[in-house]
C-alpha cells in the first residue's frame, strides 16, 4: 500500500511539472503574449470624452472612436479608414485641433531616428467628413491654437500650412542636410534631451518660436547600409561625441503676418543648450529652458515676443546635474508648476508669474514621477508618486497649497492615470508582477472603481497552462550595507535541496529602474522560459538608479561604472551565498548601459561570474554622445581617469569567464565603433570569445526574424556556458 502511494505521488509531481507548458523564443517574439491594450488614448480638452484608435481585422480597418468618460459607452466613430481608399494603409497616430473639429492623420510613417520621423498627413474636416491629403513625408505638423494653420517641417526648414487657401509660406530657406536645422532637433537632442519639433505657436497664433541648429562644425558619424546591393552604401550624420563641437543653437520668433523673422538674445552664454521651448498662456511670452553645456545650471528664461528682450525667472543649480523634465505647466495668471529635485527628492513647486516661489506643493522622502495635471476650478495638483515604495506607482490629488493629499489608486503595483477634461474622472492603468494590465474607469473624488474597461482576462486564461513562475521582491543587502531593491524568479518545480546556476539581468543607468511591481514585458517571458530550463534569474538595481532620492542616483556622478558595477559584483556574492545556488555558476546580462555594465562585470568580477552577454555595450564613454555623457561625466579633458578607470576597452586583459558581445552594423546610437574596438582589444590581449553582429539592425536589433534568433543565440549560449 505504502508503494501505491508513493507511485501515486510521482505520477502527480510529473504531472504538475509536465502540465507547465513551456515558453519558446518564437512565441514571445511574435506576440503570443501581447496584452489588449487602449491604443492612442487621448482625453479631449472641450467635452468629458476621449478618443482610442480601434482595429477591425474582419475589414482589416481601423476607427478612431469617441467615448464618453462618464458612462464609457461610444458616442460615435469620428472616422473609419474602410470608408477612405487613402486610409488604406491605416491610421498610424492623430492629433486634434484646439477646437477639436479637425483630425490631422499620419500614415506611411518612415522613421529617422528614436523618436522622429516622417509621414503623409491628412486633414479630416469632423462637419464636413471631408479628408484631404496635404502633406506627403513631413515631420511634426502642428495646429495652430486657432486652427487655421499647420505649421510642419520639411528638409530642414520650417513652413506654414494655410487651410482656408491651401497655400504653403515658407518660414526659413537656409535648411541644409548635417548643416542646418530649423525647428526640428538634431541627433543628440532627440536621444538625450528626447523631443524632435523644436517649434511652438503662441496663445494668438500671430507667432511661431523655433530653435536653429547650426551642426556645420559638428564632426560627422558614417556607418556602412549593406542591403542585398553589390556595393555598400553610406549614412552619414553629425553626431557630437563626449568633448567635441556641439551644434550652435539659437531661438528666433517668426511673425506670421508680416512675415518677419526676429533673432533673440537669450544672454550671456557660450556653449549652451535649449534643452526646452514653450509659450506661456500670455500670448507674448515665450518660455525657454538654456542649460550649460555640464547641465547643473538651468535658467527659466520669459522672451518678449514684442521686443524680443529676455529675463531669467527663475534660477537652478545642481553639484551634479539637473534633469529637464516636461512638467512645466502654465496656469491661467501664467504663474507656473514645476517639478525639481532641490530638495534632495523629485516633488511638485508652485511658482507667481515673476519667479517667485509660492509654494512647494509636495513634500516627503520619496518622488513624484509623473504629473498629470491641475485643475483650475478646484485648485487641485494631480500626480503619480512612488509614496508607497519605490518599485510601485501610486496616483495622487492634492491641494496647490500642499493640503488635503487623497491617495486614488487603489491597488498596489504600477498605476498611472489619464484624466477627463474636467478632472472628475480618471482611466487607470494598473498592472503588477501577477495582474496583466487593466483599464478601469475611477472617479476623481475618492478614486473608487466605477467600471472596468479591459481586463485582460483572456491573457490571464492563456498564460494558466504555463504555470508560470513569481516574480518575488525583496530588498538585497550587500557586505558594505548597500541596501538595493531586487527581484528574483525561481523555477516553478524550486527544490531548496538543489544548487541552481543563477543568471542576472540589470541595465544600471543613471536614473533607470528594473525592479518595478509591474506586468511581464518580452524580456521577462524570456526570464520566465529560462526559469523552465532549470535557472535562477534574478535583478537588482545599485546605487545610481532612480526613484531613490538624489543622492542616491547622483552617487555615480563623474564615474560611470564604478559603483554600479561594484553593487552587481557584491550582489552576485550575496546570492552566490545563498543555499541553494551553485556559486561558480553565476551569469551576467544586458543591453546597452547594461551591455557596457554586463561586460565590465565579466571583467572586473571575473572571479564571481562565469559568464555574461553584452549586447549594442558601451565600450569606451569616449565614443559616446556628448549630453548623456557629459551630464554624468563631464568631457573627457576634464575627467579623463572617469573615462578610461570604466570603460571595458581598457581592461580586456581581465576576461577569464565566457563572454558573447552582440551588435548590430546601424546602431546610429551606440556606434558599432564600441564593440569592434572592443573586439580587437580582445584579440589582442588573445581572450577567446563569442561574438554575433547583424548587419544594418540599430539600436534595437529587431526586424523580421532577428529577435528570435537573437534570443535564441542567447538562449543557446546560457545553456552551453552556465
Amino acid at each position: 500500500m505504502k508503494s501505491i502511494k508513493i507511485i501515486i505521488l510521482f505520477v502527480l509531481t510529473s504531472f504538475s511539472i509536465n502540465a507547465q507548458q513551456k515558453i519558446s523564443v518564437e512565441e514571445i517574439y511574435t506576440g503570443t503574449f501581447r496584452a489588449k491594450g487602449m491604443d492612442e488614448l487621448q482625453a479631449m480638452k472641450n467635452t468629458n470624452q476621449y478618443t482610442v484608435l480601434n482595429s477591425d481585422r474582419a475589414t482589416r480597418s481601423q476607427q478612431i472612436d469617441l467615448y464618453d468618460y462618464a458612462t464609457l459607452k461610444k458616442v460615435s466613430t469620428l472616422i473609419d479608414s474602410k470608408n477612405f481608399k487613402d486610409l488604406s494603409d491605416g491610421i498610424d497616430s492623430y492629433t486634434f485641433s484646439t477646437d477639436e473639429k479637425q483630425i490631422l492623420i499620419a500614415n506611411n510613417t518612415n522613421p529617422i531616428f528614436r523618436h522622429s520621423f516622417t509621414a503623409d498627413y491628412f486633414l479630416y474636416n469632423l462637419a464636413s467628413k471631408a479628408l484631404t491629403k496635404i502633406f506627403e513625408q513631413v515631420q511634426e505638423p502642428t495646429f495652430s491654437p486657432d486652427g487655421t494653420k499647420i505649421g510642419f517641417a520639411k528638409e530642414n526648414n520650417l513652413f506654414i500650412y494655410d487651410i482656408a487657401s491651401k497655400q504653403v509660406a515658407q518660414v526659413t530657406f537656409d535648411g541644409k542636410k548635417n548643416e542646418i536645422i530649423n525647428g526640428i532637433t538634431d541627433w543628440v537632442y532627440e536621444e538625450e534631451f528626447a523631443f524632435v519639433r523644436a517649434f511652438d505657436w503662441s496663445a494668438d497664433s500671430k507667432k511661431i518660436g523655433f530653435i536653429r541648429f547650426d551642426e556645420s562644425a559638428v564632426p560627422e558619424f558614417t556607418m556602412n547600409i549593406y542591403k542585398k546591393d553589390l556595393y555598400p552604401t553610406v549614412e552619414t550624420f553629425k553626431y557630437p561625441k563626449a568633448g567635441e563641437k556641439n551644434a550652435v543653437v539659437s531661438l528666433h520668433i517668426y511673425e506670421v503676418n508680416s512675415k518677419s523673422k526676429k533673432d533673440i538674445n537669450l544672454g550671456n552664454y557660450s556653449d549652451f543648450y535649449i534643452a526646452r521651448m514653450k509659450w506661456t498662456n500670455d500670448a507674448n511670452i515665450l518660455s525657454v529652458q538654456v542649460l550649460n553645456r555640464h547641465q547643473d545650471n538651468l535658467d527659466l528664461i520669459f522672451i518678449d515676443g514684442t521686443s524680443g528682450s529676455a529675463r531669467v525667472v527663475m534660477n537652478e543649480k545642481d553639484n551634479a546635474y539637473i534633469d529637464v523634465t516636461d512638467n512645466l505647466t502654465f496656469l491661467k495668471d501664467n504663474s507656473f508648476i514645476w517639478t525639481s529635485e532641490k530638495d534632495g527628492y523629485n516633488h511638485i513647486y508652485f511658482y507667481d508669474k515673476t519667479g517667485k516661489l509660492k509654494n512647494q506643493v509636495t513634500k516627503g522622502n520619496w518622488e513624484v514621477t509623473a504629473y498629470y495635471g491641475f485643475d483650475e476650478k478646484t485648485k487641485t495638483v494631480f500626480y503619480q508618486s512612488v509614496e508607497n515604495g519605490s518599485t510601485v506607482r501610486d496616483v495622487y490629488k492634492i491641494s496647490l497649497d500642499g493640503k488635503s493629499k487623497t491617495k486614488l489608486s487603489q491597488q498596489s503595483g504600477t498605476n498611472d492615470a489619464t484624466f477627463s477634461p474636467d478632472y472628475s474622472y480618471f482611466i487607470n492603468t494598473y498592472s503588477s508582477a501577477i495582474q496583466p494590465t487593466t483599464y478601469t474607469l475611477n472617479n476623481s473624488k475618492d478614486g473608487k472603481l466605477v467600471q472596468s474597461i479591459v481586463s485582460n482576462e483572456a491573457l490571464s486564461e492563456k498564460l494558466k497552462k504555463y504555470n508560470l513562475p513569481i516574480k518575488e521582491f525583496f530588498e538585497l543587502t550587500t557586505e558594505k550595507g548597500n541596501k538595493l531593491n531586487a527581484w528574483i524568479i525561481k523555477p516553478k518545480d524550486f527544490d531548496t535541496a538543489k544548487k541552481y546556476p543563477v543568471f542576472m539581468y540589470q541595465y544600471s543607468g543613471p536614473g533607470s529602474q528594473q525592479v518595478t511591481n509591474s506586468w511581464l514585458d518580452t524580456d521577462d517571458y524570456w526570464f520566465m522560459s529560462l526559469t523552465q530550463q532549470g535557472y535562477i534569474v534574478a535583478c537588482v538595481d545599485g546605487r545610481g538608479t532612480g526613484f531613490k532620492g538624489a543622492s542616491f542616483k547622483k552617487l555615480t556622478q563623474k564615474e560611470l561604472g564604478k559603483y554600479e558595477v561594484e553593487d552587481q559584483i557584491d550582489a552576485a556574492k550575496v546570492i552566490g551565498n545563498y543555499s541553494y545556488v551553485d556559486k561558480t555558476r553565476i551569469g551576467i546580462f544586458g543591453w546597452s548601459y547594461g551591455g557596457f555594465m554586463a561586460s565590465n562585470c565579466i571583467l572586473k568580477g571575473a572571479d564571481v561570474f562565469k559568464m555574461a552577454i553584452a549586447v549594442a555595450p558601451v565600450t569606451n564613454w569616449r565614443f559616446y554622445d556628448s549630453i548623456y555623457t557629459e551630464r554624468y561625466m563631464q568631457t573627457p579633458q576634464e575627467n579623463a581617469s572617469g573615462y578610461d578607470n570604466n570603460s571595458p576597452i581598457n581592461f580586456a586583459d581581465k576576461l577569464k569567464g565566457n563572454f558573447l558581445l552582440i551588435h548590430g552594423t546601424a546602431d546610429d546610437n551606440v556606434h558599432f565603433q564600441n564593440s569592434m574596438q572592443f573586439i580587437e582589444a580582445l584579440v589582442q590581449a588573445n581572450k577567446q570569445f563569442d561574438w554575433a553582429v547583424y548587419p544594418d539592425k540599430n539600436h534595437g536589433i529587431y526586424g523580421g526574424k532577428t529577435r528570435i534568433q537573437l534570443f535564441n543565440k542567447m538562449t543557446n549560449f546560457i545553456k552551453e556556458k552556465l
